[in-house]
């Protein structure tokens, strides 16, 4: 039997890369997708995989990553992972761009990416019996928090989304599956929502006793897709233990009290 076949958004970097790590370590074919190339060459170079130069807020990109997965023989995996945070600021104060953009990765190229790859998801279910959309979202669509409010609602509208597209693919043999992280520290994400300022995205970690890494995202995800065909994980919110709940977080050595 071929290699299955998983897409992954947002794969440059971050979750996206650590995902497509371990798929490829798993034995799957991989097409990852992301804006820079030349993080998508390195590794192709480093992982034999397939990859596309795509930009999921452009609907020609989009039209364009179908038309590789059917040049490929279809999927039997799509992993929404691209999105983004971007500012922090209050409600009042935050820069409409900033919830423009959020809303066009988040919620509108994600709409996009599953629209036009579940046909080819369609054809890969009926010819092995099932497929997964796996869809990366956060706990900050859960709870808000003060100057969180873009990325809040941006996340919570991407939730929705999902839950309604479970709904939509009852009767057919296709999981969709959420993965919620909570506080994952990679190399880009806080960096990108503060602008570039260094010292900002350090602090969001500081003192914080292992927080989640990519690598703990992307076990949750293969995780979920490799289990029995009948299994569907819904929801999956995944924290670091320092971390109770969106707005309850250890800063310090975690230890059993005496």
């Amino acid at each position: 039997m071929a290699a299955r076949r998983a897409v992954v958004t947002g794969a440059s970097s971050g979750i996206g890369a650590a995902t497509v790590r371990l798929f490829r370590e798993r034995g799957w074919d991989v097409l990852a997708v992301a804006r820079r190339a030349d993080r998508l060459d390195a590794l192709a170079a480093e992982l034999g995989i397939d990859t596309l130069t795509a930009d999921i807020t452009d609907a020609a990109d989009v039209e364009r990553l179908a038309t590789r997965v059917a040049e490929l023989g279809g999927a039997d995996v799509l992993v929404n992972n691209a999105g983004g945070a971007f500012g922090s600021a209050t409600v009042e104060e935050s820069d409409v761009d900033d919830w423009r953009a959020m809303f066009e990765v988040n919620v509108i190229g994600t709409k996009r990416v599953i629209a036009a790859l579940l046909p080819h998801l369609r054809q890969r279910a009926s010819a092995t019996g099932g497929a997964d959309i796996v869809t990366v979202t956060s706990t900050a669509g859960f709870v808000s928090y003060e100057n969180g409010g873009g990325y809040n609602a941006a996340k919570a509208a991407e939730h929705a989304l999902v839950g309604a597209l479970r709904l939509e693919l009852n009767g057919e043999p296709i999981r969709v599956v959420e993965i919620a992280p909570g506080l994952v520290k990679t190399d880009e994400f806080a960096l990108v929502r503060f602008g570039g300022d260094e010292s900002k995205a350090a602090a969001v970690y500081d003192g914080v006793e292992d927080p989640l890494t990519a690598d703990d995202v992307a076990e949750a995800i293969v995780h979920a897709v490799e289990l029995p065909a009948h299994v569907n994980l819904d929801l999956v919110t995944i924290r670091p233990v320092a971390q109770s709940a969106q707005h309850k977080l250890a800063r310090g050595h975690l230890s059993p009290k005496s």
